[in-house]
């Protein structure tokens, strides 16, 4: 029997809707839980508590009818797949060892580790399970939600480094068939709109591209009220195609499974961590003019790290709420990662608590910290009245996720921007790419629950915190308290209402920095 089993072949399909096959031919399993438990047991790559499958299956029965249910589902799937091809004992369940497993989702991270990315797009067929739940089995839609970020922000990146080493190399055919797939993922993106105009016509077909443009303008207007960008417009009107104005090279660094990614950016005699609010994307944020002069002004005051925390933008979505402790550890991560010896850490919004907490634990590492529109606690309390209170910050958090997809919240983090159509859809297009509403609720839930008070009177690092009077998202007093409660800290108050630094005069924001940076290196 094991002779037989180690010459089989069984692939698990979970790049798309899910698919078990043995040598080639489906199985068919009839029961969704079945595929469910099938496809878990694949992805866990070893043995699995009977009490685990049980919580996820069947959350809501009594333990002997658990233990009758996962009986009766285990006999059907061994006369589907044969004998000893799932082996159980008293406590857990697993793929025998025995067999040749094969499962695409992990074929497609293979080859995103490698650097072979043609071969991962080839891998990715679809959205992890798409289309596919159990049914009354919320514990496993999560895991499976959570998942399927990971691997679809995963995807994208892959698919981007495709579209332009193909460009790169000359290759306008197939740069265009990877960008057209990029365009499926996120049809409101202008930025992989061009990237697929541009390679059509420099493939030789006006028509297609043309046909594409009209497509992404009806697109635009329908969906977000606005025209192309006069960047895409002129693909069609210029008598040559325009160079790919490419972001520095994104680079992937792990810390305890998880794939962080970062860029490096310029150079000098100190490097600058640039962490920024809830939502990040290190490739995404170049497209928007004024962020990437405002990165660029950063960059000439030494090295330019950015990264996406862990959850977020290119970086793997994680099954939990990512705390500041997480993303601290994130931070020594990528600073390992880039070699950085002196850093001063940019911690803007709620990227300064993970920067604060990060200058406590490693004093030796961090020459100055900047704190931009931050603040200590997510929440207020009677001792803390700077932020909104728990049920007000959870009712801004609902109407934040409902209108995700669109321009969100933009009112508030950048009123002076908040009107220009542009500017606007550029934002919709960083959140989509960045987070899903089911993902940013944890991550934004995490940062409601955030307190690093106690951290402050740690800090012995030179810290420069700098806050607009008029704030809409957060408070002076939070500002104000920072300063009070960190030693020596300079405060600059900014005239002004953006919660974003490259908004409004960012140039105030520039020379303060400028100033803090250069008393440093001094």
């Amino acid at each position: 029997m094991e002779g037989r089993i180690a010459m089989d072949l069984f692939s698990v399909r979970t790049l798309g809707f899910p698919e078990i096959r043995r040598d080639g031919e489906p199985c068919p399993i009839g029961l969704r839980k079945g595929v469910a438990l099938l496809v878990y047991l694949a992805e866990a790559k070893g043995p699995v508590g009977r009490d685990v499958v049980a919580t996820m299956l069947w959350p809501d029965s009594a333990e002997d009818v658990v233990r009758v249910r996962l009986r009766r589902l285990m006999y059907r799937l061994q006369l589907t797949l044969g004998d000893d091809v799932l082996i159980t004992d008293r406590s857990t369940l697993r793929w025998s060892s025995a067999i040749d497993l094969q499962i695409d989702s992990q074929l497609f991270e293979q080859a995103c580790d490698a650097g072979e990315f043609e071969r991962a797009c080839r891998h990715y067929s679809g959205d992890f399970l798409e289309g596919f739940s159990p049914g009354d089995c919320p514990q496993f839609d999560e895991w499976a939600f959570f998942r399927r970020e990971a691997l679809r922000g995963r995807a994208i990146h892959t698919l981007e480094r495709v579209v332009h080493d193909s460009h790169a190399a000359g290759n306008y055919a197939a740069a265009a068939q990877y960008a057209g797939r990029l365009v499926q993922m996120d049809p409101l993106s202008e930025a992989y709109a061009r990237h697929l105009i541009r390679n059509l016509l420099l493939a030789g077909d006006r028509a297609t591209a043309e046909r594409h443009f009209d497509a992404l303008t009806q697109r635009l207007r329908d969906a977000l009220d606005v025209a192309p960008e006069t960047e895409t417009r002129a693909l069609l009107s210029a008598t040559t195609t325009l160079p790919i104005e490419a972001p520095p090279p994104t680079r992937y660094v792990s810390s305890g499974g998880v794939h962080l990614a970062f860029q490096t950016y310029g150079a000098g005699r100190i490097d600058i961590l640039l962490l920024p609010g809830f939502v990040s994307h290190v490739e995404r944020i170049w497209e928007e003019p004024r962020l990437r002069a405002f990165l660029s002004s950063l960059a000439q005051m030494g090295r330019l790290i950015l990264l996406d925390r862990r959850g977020i933008g290119l970086s793997d979505r994680v099954g939990f709420k990512p705390g500041v402790d997480a993303t601290a550890q994130d931070i020594g991560t990528v600073l390992d990662a880039a070699g950085s010896r002196r850093v001063v850490l940019f911690g803007a919004s709620e990227g300064g608590p993970a920067c604060i907490k990060f200058a406590a634990d490693h004093p030796d590492r961090v020459t100055g910290l900047v704190l931009f529109g931050s603040l200590a606690k997510g929440s207020a309390t009677p001792d803390y009245p700077h932020a909104l209170q728990a049920s007000q910050y959870d009712v801004w958090l609902q109407q934040l996720v409902a209108a995700w997809g669109g321009p969100a919240g933009i009112e508030t983090f950048a009123p002076s921007l908040a009107r220009d159509p542009q500017t606007r859809a550029w934002w919709a297009g960083l959140l989509r790419a960045a987070s899903s509403p089911g993902a940013i609720k944890g991550v934004l839930e995490a940062l409601r629950d955030m307190d690093v008070r106690d951290l402050l009177a740690r800090i012995s690092t030179p810290t420069l915190v700098l806050h607009r009077r008029d704030d809409h998202a957060v408070r002076i007093g939070a500002g104000r308290h920072l300063a009070g409660h960190i030693a020596q800290a300079r405060y600059v108050e900014l005239d002004g209402a953006d919660h974003w630094a490259f908004a409004g005069d960012q140039q105030a924001v520039l020379a303060s920095v400028r100033q803090f940076v250069g008393s440093l290196a001094a």
